[in-house]
């Protein structure tokens, strides 16, 4: 509790996450871009300009702009749009509505920041869709390393994870289209699409010296948060039955959770199960402890970041946010967690990222449980939200977040306590998990 304390402190300043953060308004999401599409939150700030040569030539509405902070010169602007509605020969694809949806989108990606973009009406909906656990789509989460386009993780029994999708997965062409030089936005324009309908995936992946094409039937994709089950190990079907590591220990128990995003139902979902495990750890003496999986987790909502942590965490700061000026916040955790002494132990690989990432540092930092897997995906920023005129949004990155000892992962992860790779010679059996359960058993 002593080292929870000072982690608390190093903040400089830290607010109750049952006040500020049950607003919902800060948010820390890895784009989840989900090709059906969930997608990443980000935020708003006031971006103002001086309008300089304002003589469009459509009609222009809400043309007033808020108090100047910088100056630009419109008229390139305006001069582009006039030519395009003059001499452009297609006149039926002129939309004035487009023209300003591009430039924003333009204005936006500017900042070359992935996280902050614009969202038109239609893509702020299925946005929203998906942090509400359906969707139509593939079932997979784009990111980006560098300038590709990569599979951040596919989601569980998704037709993506179904056709072979692996995270990490670098995606070459979609249908006959090279994504060289693509955005986020435009990967999940081209890879979403409503249930029933194919598309075509050209993907090299991890240790192969060749792509392959993956041919992947979209449809409905429901997502459940929290998954949970409670075995005798010798019952555990993914691990290996030929080892003697668990010789002796057979018929001791492991409880496995599995913790697939961070969404508008997770908090709810997660409260069930917490409740039915400490029942359960109360009754049953044979339960070695919990393994908590948040593989290929994507991320979402900081929030329940904050929650899951002080189930598991009694005191002290959960993440710290430092804004643009270096001013640190540490949000606390709540106190009113139940399972604050079962051993634990946290999978993570290269999907895990942004708010799973969150938890599994704090986990490490305070020392509550051991990582087991793969060094995680590298996402430390935070986006705030907004929801503009007409159904469209505005998400932007306001911050970044830092595990309780301070540490920055953006673009290098979390490194596990204790390596474990996946056996690629036999699907059926999780390497990862074995380890994590050999970890229990040595409790």
């Amino acid at each position: 509790m002593e080292k929870q304390e000072n982690l608390s402190e190093q903040s400089g300043k830290t607010i109750n996450s049952s006040s500020r953060l049950s607003s919902g308004k800060l948010r820390v999401f890895f784009l989840i871009l989900i090709s059906g599409c969930i997608g990443y939150y980000a935020g708003i700030t006031k971006i103002a300009v001086e309008w300089k040569n304002f003589q469009p030539s459509v009609e222009v509405v809400n043309k007033e702009p808020p108090p100047s902070v910088s100056k630009a010169d419109f008229a390139p602007l305006w001069t582009v749009m006039q030519k395009l509605e003059a001499t452009y020969y297609d006149r039926k694809v002129i939309d004035a509505q487009k023209f300003v949806d591009g430039a924003i989108t333009g204005l936006v990606g500017s900042l070359d920041d992935p996280y902050t973009v614009y969202l038109p009406p239609v893509k702020n909906n299925d946005f929203k869709q998906g942090l509400a656990g359906k969707f139509e789509g593939i079932g997979a989460e784009l990111g980006m390393k560098g300038k590709q386009i990569i599979i951040v993780a596919p989601l569980d029994g998704s037709p993506a994870q179904k056709a072979g999708l692996r995270a990490g997965d670098l995606i070459v062409k979609v249908n006959s289209d090279f994504t060289n030089g693509w955005s986020l936005s435009e990967a999940v324009d081209k890879i979403r699409g409503p249930k029933g309908t194919s598309v075509i995936l050209t993907v090299l992946q991890k240790s192969e010296l060749t792509t392959k094409e993956l041919a992947i039937i979209r449809d409905t994709i429901t997502i459940k948060s929290v998954i949970s089950w409670t075995k005798k190990i010798k019952d555990i079907d993914e691990l290996n039955k030929k080892t003697d590591v668990f010789k002796g220990v057979e018929n001791e128990k492991i409880i496995y959770v599995r913790l697939s995003q961070f969404g508008d139902n997770t908090n709810t979902e997660w409260q069930s199960v917490a409740v039915q495990i400490d029942r359960e750890l109360k009754v049953d003496k044979d339960i070695r402890g919990v393994v908590l999986d948040v593989r290929n987790n994507p991320g979402g909502y900081l929030t329940d970041a904050v929650y899951i942590i002080s189930e598991f965490i009694k005191d002290g700061a959960a993440v710290m946010q430092e804004d643009r000026n270096g001013d640190r916040i540490g949000y606390k955790v709540n106190g009113k967690g139940l399972l604050y002494k079962v051993p634990l132990v946290v999978l993570i690989n290269r999907g895990s990222a942004s708010a799973s990432e969150i938890v599994a540092g704090a986990i490490q930092d305070y020392k509550r449980g051991v990582l087991v897997g793969e060094t995680s995906f590298g996402k430390g920023t935070i986006q705030q939200a907004e929801d503009l005129g007409g159904g469209s949004g505005l998400h932007i990155t306001i911050a970044k977040w830092l595990t309780p000892n301070g540490n920055w992962v953006h673009q290098k992860g979390l490194t596990p306590d204790i390596k474990a790779d996946v056996d690629t010679k036999d699907p059926s059996h999780d390497a990862q998990l074995e380890k994590a359960v050999e970890e229990l058993v040595k409790e």
